[in-house]
């Protein structure tokens, strides 16, 4: 079912479902095939990700992206066929409980006047049947959520949760009761109520948190603690043990089961396109798994898994933040060590992705760190260019990188930046970011063509940055203007003179000591084993001297 996505195998769960195959093959086979109106269409259709990415999704998530290339068809942006996608659509509804839906998708195929399949009116029967049959087993606690005034005399006596309203014969609440309610939840699901899904979800979760108690004002025991002085805390230091994890929806515990729960409801948020609380739903599964791989409830591998699902369910997270702050937390989870790992052994198409973030926010990272110079945005560059070598993997984007920032060949980054924005555009993740991908790296170019020379002619830039000589002089003053490049322009010879470029000695400690505390642990450690080695060493001579003497 749609909520058991990523369990502890979530990959068994692509083995187990053929749509997801049968699209992947759709994809390779019959729709990358056809002759190409045009080179755009043609990468456009040979750098879609779409077949790499959709075994790592839930079957739901990819009906947007379905929708998308059927978008990107009607505009002849991709040469793929329609008939084909509505086949592939057709497959991934079939294990869903979207009758009505999978019903006009099937006439869409075989024409209007098609006669539905015997067996699509018979599961259209028994999704109905087996509708009512759930609503009815868990009526009871649905009731007793949405009674706000009992519910609230429950949690404020510490009797909101399962044990607690199983013990309370007189809400009729039984484990079964329970059980029902999630089932509920995720038929809701899956018959694409997300929003009814989302909201039983949030209820059941409620059931196993431990949230910090509430005054009358609606004001956490924390804030109150803070205004006197500690007293509260002093005088209850019981309760405080017992507030569950805040990023983890203050869940006291976890385990596989509850893991489920989160994913589905981290796709949910998603599939609602509510992007706030998707990252904080986003926060509460990697918080759980690595939980549950620290306590060893999930294996290396279980873990791996986990990881690579929660990198690809990110990506709608990451690029839909208005915040300004998702392509920053991006590179952030991308690039730390147990999910880049993820990345390299698994998917290392994730690639594209990270690689664009990593163009989108370097200068935003630059201003933030309060420094002109760039450094920052070096470094991430730097680290990119370390995570392009442990991939296998390339495409415009990438190349893009690799040629400027590793080759230093303009000539081939510029034939790769104009595919580039064909790939961009046909990208479902990356199609908004299309126009301001292609000024930063524009900027991208500049920077690096800036570092290797000291002067240039306003004309050959404006060639390099596909421009005439006054708009190219115009986005250079407007450069200098935000304080985003060391330079001045010199009218009489038109040309740009770079600025020295040093590096301040702020600059060069921070460079120098970013991980001198990692290093110096590892030296303590290593010492300590030097030491024990030679006092274990010590012993061992004493007492081979000791038994040579009493042998004597």
């Amino acid at each position: 079912s749609a909520h058991h996505t990523p369990h502890t195998r979530p990959l068994a769960r692509t083995a187990t479902l053929p749509s997801l195959q049968g699209i992947r093959t759709k994809q390779r086979n019959s729709m990358t095939s056809p002759a190409p109106a045009d080179a755009a269409a043609d990468d456009a259709a040979n750098y879609d990700l779409t077949s790499l990415i959709s075994p790592y999704l839930d079957l739901h998530m990819m009906f947007p992206l379905l929708e998308y290339i059927d978008s990107l068809i009607s505009t002849g942006s991709v040469s793929y066929s329609s008939s084909d996608v509505a086949q592939a659509r057709l497959k991934l509804l079939k294990p869903t409980h979207m009758v009505d839906y999978a019903m006009d998708i099937y006439r869409e195929v075989h024409g209007e006047n098609a006669e539905i399949p015997k067996d699509m009116e018979n599961q259209k029967v028994e999704v109905f049947r087996e509708l009512e049959e759930l609503r009815e087993g868990q009526m009871k606690l649905d009731e007793l959520f949405r009674n706000e005034e009992v519910r609230a005399n429950l949690v404020q006596n510490n009797q909101w949760n399962v044990k607690s309203l199983i013990a309370a014969t007189s809400y009729g609440i039984t484990s079964d009761t329970i059980a029902a309610y999630y089932k509920f939840a995720k038929f809701n699901f899956d018959c694409g109520d997300y929003q009814q899904g989302r909201d039983m979800l949030e209820n059941y979760i409620s059931l196993f948190a431990s949230p910090p108690k509430q005054t009358k004002e609606g004001e956490d025991e924390d804030d109150d603690d803070e205004l006197t002085g500690g007293a509260a805390a002093k005088s209850s230091p019981a309760e405080d043990e017992k507030t569950g994890n805040p990023n983890m929806y203050y869940l006291t515990s976890i385990d596989t089961t509850l893991l489920q729960v989160l994913w589905g409801k981290l796709s949910c948020e998603i599939l609602v396109e509510d992007w706030e609380e998707a990252s904080v739903a986003l926060v509460a599964v990697k918080t759980a798994i690595e939980s549950l791989a620290s306590s060893n409830k999930l294996t290396a591998l279980e873990a791996l898994h986990h990881r690579t699902w929660l990198l690809h369910w990110s990506l709608f997270v990451f690029w839909n933040d208005a915040s300004g702050k998702g392509l920053e937390s991006m590179v952030e989870l991308f690039t730390s060590e147990k999910y880049l790992q993820a990345v390299t052994t698994h998917a290392p198409h994730l690639l594209r992705y990270l690689t664009a973030a990593v163009l989108l926010c370097k200068r935003r990272a630059a201003k933030k760190a309060g420094s002109n110079s760039n450094a920052e945005g070096r470094r991430l560059l730097r680290d990119l260019v370390k995570v392009m070598q442990q991939c296998e993997y390339s495409d415009p984007i990438v190349e893009f990188v690799d040629k400027l920032s590793v080759k230093f060949d303009f000539e081939a980054a510029q034939s790769q930046l104009a595919r580039c924005e064909t790939v961009l555009s046909s990208d479902f993740f990356l199609c908004k970011q299309t126009e301001l991908f292609m000024e930063e790296a524009r900027v991208f170019v500049f920077e690096n063509y800036c570092r290797i020379h000291h002067k240039i002619d306003l004309t050959t830039l404006g060639e390099k940055l596909a421009m005439d000589r006054d708009r190219a002089e115009r986005w250079i003053v407007d450069l200098i203007r935000n304080a985003l490049l060391d330079a001045k322009i010199d009218s009489e010879e038109g040309c740009v003179v770079m600025g020295t470029g040093s590096t301040s000695v702020y600059e060069q400690v921070m460079d120098k000591t970013r991980d001198l505390t990692a290093r110096s642990g590892g030296l303590v450690v290593n010492l300590r084993g030097y030491v024990n080695d030679a006092r274990r060493e010590k012993i061992r001579k004493e007492r081979k001297a000791t038994e040579e003497a009493e042998a004597y």
